[in-house]
């Protein structure tokens, strides 16, 4: 399996459980791996034989401006899905974390993996 990867992207949306948290977006800090087979790609050198990352950000920031979560775990399946689901990714590494939530702590977040189902 080959990997797509995106790395420390930030998009804002609204997150948390707290009424502070719920009344302004906030920005999140998101890195994904995706797996995927890119060897048609790399014969064709054609982007409609992989997944192209700028639309996946793109999809990523328009999704989650439109969206709230309460949890970070819950905001990370919501992306692992629709990179499944959506993109066509056998499988996904997502990683996201809020920024600056936490006095003297600069991160705070969630990794999961997830593949598609069989």
């Amino acid at each position: 399996m080959d990997i797509i990867f995106i790395e420390d992207f930030r998009a804002s949306t609204l997150i948390g459980i707290y009424p502070r948290e719920r009344a302004l977006a906030q920005t999140v800090e998101i890195s994904l791996q995706i797996g995927t087979s890119t060897a048609s790609a790399g014969a064709s050198d054609e982007l409609g034989d992989t997944i192209d990352y700028a639309s996946v950000v793109e999809r990523l920031v328009a999704e989650l401006a439109a969206r709230q979560f309460n949890l970070l775990e819950r905001l990370a399946e919501y992306v692992a899905t629709l990179l499944l689901e959506d993109f066509g990714a056998t499988w996904v590494r997502v990683s996201i974390a809020k920024l600056g939530t936490l006095r003297g702590v600069r991160r705070v977040g969630v990794i999961i993996e997830r593949g598609a189902p069989a």
